[in-house]
């Protein structure tokens, strides 16, 4: 493919993106989608299929579930009500979607979620147990490479940031980059416990090679050489939270190290296109001095 079309084509499918996460639950048709890509209906999926390596089914249906896992834990919601949101004609096929990605029912993702202690709790039953009975993530101090990257600002809830990270692999294929060995990043300039939702700030990142040139237009960043502090959560990115917790409330007050100024960052190490989110593996780094 010629790099203005390939380029093109992304531009394209980048207006997909955001039209698939402001109109989640409204016409999501091939026809739709094609006419807000600006190509024939004819060819617009299999242009969509092979930059993204998804079909629009399989994107609508990852960003409908991580919706959802998001609403168990953060509301009331009936499941009867999240089902339908989801696009689920009963509770029995969602719950047997949900489970296949999540690897539990929807019911019991909600109570084990519900029933997980807050930090001050977790810290004094980490104080007051014997270490070794106390079940927590591992956390090493590792150093960590320089690395360029290229940043997509992400403004809002944090929760929303993987439509910010789906544009920016659309983008990095239309730029011929190799998404499926470049290293992805998040960074999170904000607490979400003490900043309103729309407010938070946050970049979606991909490294990119030392000759690579990029387009006037985009955002490069230099992560810093630094001694990290890395938790490897393993799980849906809607449970990172109680992985902070540990590290902000548990670990670092007994580890006598102190952060820097540079924020809390993740970097991805599996696909969510093709990893059931019970799988991702996320690689959470704070900064020490």
């Amino acid at each position: 493919m010629k790099t203005l079309t390939r380029q093109s084509y992304a531009r394209r499918l980048e207006h997909v993106i955001t039209y698939l996460t402001n109109h989640l639950d409204g016409d999501v048709s091939l026809e739709r989608l094609a006419e807000e890509a600006c190509l024939s209906a004819t060819h617009f999926h299999r242009i969509y299929h092979s930059v993204t390596r998804e079909t629009v089914v399989q994107t609508v249906r990852r960003l409908r579930l991580h919706r959802a896992a998001v609403g168990l834990i953060s509301t009331m919601t009936s499941i009867n009500q999240i089902a339908r949101d989801a696009g689920y004609a009963s509770v029995q096929a969602f719950s047997k979607a949900f489970r296949l990605a999540y690897a539990v029912p929807p019911s019991s993702y909600r109570a084990l979620q519900f029933r997980q202690p807050n930090s001050d709790a977790l810290a004094t039953q980490f104080l007051l147990q014997p270490k070794e009975n106390f079940v927590m993530h591992q956390i090493k101090i590792e150093s960590f490479e320089p690395c360029r990257v290229v940043a997509m600002e992400h403004d809002g809830d944090y929760m929303e940031v993987g439509n910010t990270f789906d544009k920016l692999m659309i983008w990095a294929t239309g730029q011929a980059l190799d998404v499926d060995t470049a290293r992805s990043f998040g960074i999170y300039y904000d607490d979400p416990a003490a900043v309103e939702k729309h407010k938070l700030r946050s970049d979606a990142c991909i490294q990119i090679p030392a000759d690579f040139v990029p387009p006037a237009e985009c955002r490069i960043l230099q992560m810093p050489a630094a001694r990290c502090a890395t938790l490897l959560h393993i799980g849906p990115y809607s449970d990172l939270e109680k992985s902070y917790q540990q590290l902000y409330g548990i670990w670092l007050p007994a580890s006598g190290e102190e952060p820097n100024e540079y924020p809390p960052f993740e970097e991805y190490l599996n696909d969510p296109r093709v990893t059931p989110p019970s799988e991702l593996q996320t690689a959470i780094r704070l900064s020490l001095r």
